[in-house]
């Protein structure tokens, strides 16, 4: 899903692994691209352009081996850089136990000036060590059919009901293109970030069965004055949302990424609305806009679509249930994706075929998003998670939400906003500042803060 409107630097208690401040984009939000020299927007993974997806900052780079023989092994909880070829599949290495589930999301960017197949997109699969599948996941372009990222999760699960993937010892991650071969499909290498947590197990063994009933009428959407919000560049960047209207422009080819703290017990819903086109045009656009919803692990939760005309449009995603442990055991892949607390992502595209009937200015975006229920207390588990308190809402996040931005990333901000700072300073504090965390990271390939990718030979 590509980049959107300027978003705002979102850290959380997983923000160690998943940082999303990044001090060149800061100065673009502080002063507009004008005058701002292209390499630092490329650099910076800012807004502008179709390839401007906003990487985790500091992703360590790692190559997928054409065979599992040669994997290079993923840590729980870090983020890692990698490419996706064309064709074929790549692999890498993980060391599990046999206590902890393990999610493995893979996100395929592609490059945003390229072609795209409707069934084309990402393919990630984890199996153990004999082959034998613990699970496969696919996310693919859909109706849209235009290049944007895509995310795709796999787990490694913990459970009496399962017989394979439960032992301790080595697995592999499998990635791959979902239809390369598909009309339409791109020839390109595809960009690909990884992530990776473990939930650990449960102190005391809790319900074995999901909930069996749940309030499943679509609530009525949120209603009041919408409030201005710019959603961000990826899932690093996503722009904290609350409960509210909220309000943003969206251009045909973009994505724009926002999340919102869900805690347990509580339950989520959000509608997307297309405004009225500000240009004259003609025309009918089928799945215009497709807004989709990703769980803490970016496994995907349910989505809807709407079609473009140039008057306002609207749809809501499905009713889905509270947040609960339980929700795991579901046969119904919505609910069982609704299974911990923490930021769900919400994603908007919006299909770059709206350009050629209605004009390549940005459409006017209004999210209305709900989250009812009282928070509830979480299971008690035996261990951290990795990234520390991605099953948590805390809160920081709380007030993140409520403000539109994170609340300890103001200082660069608030240093260029200072006393009528003109825009030429702003830049050069700005790429200041860029250039010394540059530095910093390429200081030493094992330097603090340097996630290395291991060699399968070395221990764990």
């Amino acid at each position: 899903m590509l980049l959107g409107a300027p978003g705002v630097s979102v850290s959380s208690s997983a923000s160690a692994v998943f940082p999303g401040t990044r001090a060149a984009e800061a100065v673009t939000r502080a002063s507009g691209t004008v005058g701002v020299p292209e390499a630092v927007r490329a650099a910076s993974g800012a807004p502008g352009t179709p390839e401007g997806y906003a990487f985790t900052e500091g992703a360590q780079r790692i190559d997928g081996a054409g065979s599992t023989a040669d994997a290079l092994r993923l840590e729980a909880g870090r983020a890692y850089r990698s490419t996706l070829p064309a064709s074929g599949r790549i692999h890498y290495l993980l060391e599990l136990d046999a206590g902890s589930n393990v999610y493995v999301s893979a996100t395929a960017v592609p490059p945003g000036d390229g072609s795209a197949a409707v069934i084309d997109g990402v393919k990630v699969s984890l199996q153990d060590a004999d082959g034998r599948s613990c699970d496969v996941d696919t996310a693919t372009f859909g109706a849209a059919a235009g290049p944007h990222p895509v995310a795709a999760s796999a787990v490694r699960e913990i459970s009496p009901r399962k017989s394979l993937c439960q032992d301790a010892g080595t697995y592999y991650v499998t990635v791959e293109r979902a239809d390369p071969d598909g009309k339409g499909a791109s020839p390109d290498a595809w960009e690909l970030e990884l992530t990776t947590a473990s939930e650990p197990r449960l102190e005391r063994t809790g319900a074995t069965t999901a909930p069996e009933e749940w309030d499943s009428a679509s609530p009525r959407p949120v209603t009041g004055k919408a409030q201005r919000r710019s959603g961000g560049a990826g899932f690093t960047e996503a722009t904290p949302l609350d409960e509210g209207v909220w309000r943003d422009d969206i251009r045909p080819g973009q994505t724009l990424f926002y999340k919102v703290p869900v805690d347990w017990g509580r339950q989520f819903h959000a509608t997307a609305e297309l405004g009225s086109a500000r240009f004259d045009g003609t025309g009918f656009v089928p799945a215009a806009l497709d807004l989709d919803l990703y769980n803490p692990v970016r496994g995907h939760v349910a989505d809807v679509g709407l079609g473009y005309d140039g008057r306002q449009k609207s749809g809501s995603l499905p009713p889905l249930p509270r947040v609960a442990y339980a929700n795991r055991h579901a046969t119904g892949a919505q609910v069982g994706a609704m299974r911990f607390a923490g930021s769900y992502y919400l994603v908007a595209h919006l299909r770059a075929e709206v350009a050629d009937d209605f004009g390549d200015g940005p459409v006017p975006l209004t999210l209305r998003v709900r989250v009812g229920g009282a928070a509830q207390d979480g299971p008690e588990y035996a261990g951290e998670s990795a990234p520390a308190g991605i099953f948590a809402v805390t809160a920081q996040d709380r007030e993140a939400a409520a403000r539109g931005r994170s609340t300890d990333d103001g200082t660069a901000m608030t240093a260029l906003a200072v006393g009528g700072i003109g825009t030429g300073s702003a830049l050069l504090v700005g790429l200041a500042v860029w250039t010394v965390a540059a530095r910093r990271r390429t200081v030493s390939p094992d330097g603090p803060g340097t996630i290395r990718a291991s060699d399968p030979r070395e221990g764990p």
